[in-house]
């Protein structure tokens, strides 16, 4: 039995007044998360919801996103994170290829109206049930939306994690890969877990440690390795929507932020600017572990990055079917600018040709990975899951 909620539950047990996440300059303690992500597991009775049903969601990085996340972990659903960037054809695909019953979706704004692609979405995808406004306001016609904060209202602060298996899925989520339409990549409650785990070794994340979290949420990269990974060590979560290297640098400042992971251009972004306000010493002091990946980063931006801010910037390799990490830049093992590192514990790695067999060092080939890591498969698509799992 394991439910991938307990590493919410256990921090809100051992450090209940502590803040979990700042937003806005707003904080919410682990006590007062876990307190509202019951009331809506709780709300899930109104849908009249069976234990493996599908929740979509598309929010960006506001709190919104772990109390849905966890809610729905903890009622034994299972979580589908959509790509805010999506427009209403697309999402449609997801929610009808997914099953989704009840679809979270938020505002978003006038660059990005994420809200009005997912009414749009969800009024053609007749499989879909609910739609739920993160939102009070009634910016969107029809009358069959429920509003997040009415549906929470009068509903219980505690609630009793749904038993569910290690194996069972915790979330699909959906990767476009090169060719025909995005598939779902099963991830399981186990999967998700031992990722998260060994994250926050090699991160070296303690309790009391700042993370600063504007890698998006919906992708695995922020979900796992930033989310995840800070809510099971109990640190303080500082997150941001949109990526500003000038808000980036604020907040570096304001919070003493210990701990970052961005993709390439961020950090190209951030070593080209310069506050004037804030000299770089007040955020070197504070600054201990940064991680690039999504992409190789350019060894003259990674030693430039590191120069400035006297602070290592790990590399790793990873994808949304691996939960994601793969291989890191471990500091025990030791680093190398420029290289993905070595397999992430518990993971077995090798390069092999084209028809599956084995390489040397030397050789060009495909990486091929195996452990706790691996996906179960790829949501209704047996065919395309044959194509990619061998062997383990």
């Amino acid at each position: 039995m394991f439910n991938l909620a307990v590493i919410l539950e256990d921090s809100a047990r051992r450090f209940p007044n502590e803040i979990a996440i700042s937003f806005m300059q707003n904080d919410l303690t682990f006590q007062d998360l876990n307190r509202k992500v019951n009331r809506l597991a709780n709300a899930f009775k109104v849908f009249g919801l069976q234990k493996g049903d599908k929740i979509a969601m598309s929010i960006p990085n506001t709190p919104h996103f772990p109390l849905v996340y966890f809610a729905a972990l903890k009622a034994g659903m299972v979580v589908v994170p959509l790509n805010i960037l999506l427009k209403s054809e697309e999402i449609a695909y997801h929610l009808e290829n997914s099953d989704a019953k009840v679809y979270f979706c938020s505002k978003g704004s006038e660059a990005l109206p994420i809200g009005t692609y997912g009414w749009d979405a969800f009024r053609n995808t007749p499989s879909c049930k609910y739609f739920v406004q993160l939102e009070k306001e009634d910016y969107l016609n029809g009358n069959v939306k429920i509003f997040f904060e009415e549906l929470i209202t009068n509903q219980s602060d505690f609630f009793e994690t749904i038993i569910t298996e290690p194996n069972d899925t915790a979330i699909i989520i959906y990767t476009s890969g090169t060719t025909g339409h995005p598939k779902g990549a099963e991830l399981s409650h186990m999967n998700l877990f031992c990722n998260a785990n060994l994250v926050a070794d090699l991160f070296q994340t303690k309790r009391g440690d700042k993370q600063l979290v504007v890698l998006p949420l919906f992708h695995i990269f922020g979900m796992t390795t930033m989310m995840n990974a800070g809510f099971f060590r109990g640190v303080h979560q500082v997150f941001v929507p949109k990526f500003d290297p000038a808000v980036i640098m604020e907040n570096f400042h304001r919070y003493k932020i210990n701990i970052f992971a961005g993709v390439p251009t961020m950090y190209w972004s951030l070593l080209n600017y310069k506050h004037e306000n804030i000299p770089d010493d007040q955020i070197k002091t504070h600054l201990r572990t940064c991680v690039s990946g999504g992409a190789s980063l350019p060894v003259q931006v990674l030693e430039d990055f590191e120069k400035r801010f006297e602070v290592s910037v790990l590399e790793g390799y990873g994808m949304s079917e691996g939960s994601p990490v793969v291989t890191f830049n471990d500091y025990y093992i030791g680093t190398k600018p420029g290289s993905i590192g070595v397999p992430v514990w518990g993971v077995e790695v090798k390069i092999v040709d084209t028809e599956g067999n084995e390489l040397s060092n030397d050789q060009p080939g495909e990486l091929a990975y195996k452990g706790h890591n691996v996906m179960k498969g790829y949501y209704k698509n047996p065919e395309a899951t044959a194509e990619v799992l061998k062997d383990g």
